[in-house]
């Protein structure tokens, strides 16, 4: 199979790539620099430019560009970059997959559970409405931006992202120095639920997008969702490390912010979909999942 990958470069896209060339399959990298080898295309997003002959004889296509949401402190020139940062890549490369021809079969895109808000114990699903905060407002319009794509024919796969557990990158990247330390504790009263998935199962989830039967929403979650608390006593006991030391929502407003507010927010996601389409978890518990990280 034949794959173009649009942020091939970050922790996701990176994994992902590398799976998919051990499978056997031909990566496609849409990159912003001078292509450094024939697998690289150039492209600017910002200005819709994409050479749609550069992608003839695509199979598929996997769009996970995006500015990190937690990367910077959200100033307004920093939520419009998280917007447009996704929604210009996301357009120019579905109106290009649109016109080619033959056109690809599937689009893989990249979208994240925070289109849900902070819902309490409200359990979700694919099925559930979108939420009212920032992020969830970015997440329709990331999504819309893939219309033309669908209107086009080819399926495609909203790939709704958790948390992701990964070692020295991500969320997680930031948290486990301090679980190390032995400082790592509850976010806040640790009682939001954290719906996460291991990049192991994450890049599997993504592989398997690719030829699944199915379109539209995703929940790309692991299938046992934690309260924040519950999961940070599993990274503890992994770690071989205590979690006493909460920290208080004030300190970590003081820390990162208004994105505070999205890492407190409870999110009790289950991944009916990607369950239905008969994935099967590499890590199905928190216990596994922390496990694995601290063997990583």
């Amino acid at each position: 199979m034949k794959v173009v990958v649009c942020g091939a470069s970050g922790l996701i896209g990176t994994a992902l790539r590398e799976r998919l060339e051990a499978l056997g399959h031909e990566v496609v990298q849409l990159v912003r620099r001078e292509p450094s080898g024939p697998g690289e295309v150039r492209w600017d997003p910002a200005r819709r430019e994409l050479d749609v002959a550069a992608l003839d004889g695509v199979d598929a296509a996997v769009n996970l560009s995006g500015a990190g949401v937690g990367d910077r402190r959200w100033s307004p020139a920093y939520q419009q970059e998280i917007l447009s940062s996704r929604t210009e890549p996301t357009r120019t490369l579905a109106e290009a997959l649109a016109r080619l021809s033959p056109r690809p079969r599937v689009l893989v895109q990249g979208s994240a559970i925070g289109v849900y808000g902070h819902r309490g114990e409200e359990v979700l699903t694919e099925e559930s409405s979108p939420g009212s905060t920032f992020l969830a407002d970015v997440v329709v319009d990331w999504e819309a931006a893939a219309r033309p794509a669908q209107d086009a024919g080819i399926r495609t796969a909203f790939a709704r992202t958790g948390l992701v557990m990964a070692p020295g990158a991500g969320a997680f990247g930031k948290l486990l120095p301090l679980l190390r330390l032995g400082l790592g504790g509850p976010l806040g009263d640790g009682r939001q639920w954290w719906s996460w998935i291991t990049l192991e199962d994450e890049v599997s989830a993504l592989v398997h997008l690719l030829t699944a039967d199915v379109e539209g929403p995703v929940d790309l979650t692991g299938p046992a969702p934690v309260r924040n608390a519950e999961l940070t006593r599993a990274l503890g006991r992994a770690f071989g490390r205590p979690t006493l030391l909460p920290v208080p929502r004030a300190a970590l407003r003081v820390a990162v912010g208004a994105f505070a507010d999205e890492i407190l927010a409870s999110q009790r996601v289950l991944p009916a979909v990607l369950q239905q389409s008969g994935f099967r978890f590499a890590h199905a518990d928190a216990d596994a999942a922390a496990g694995w990280l601290a063997a990583a």
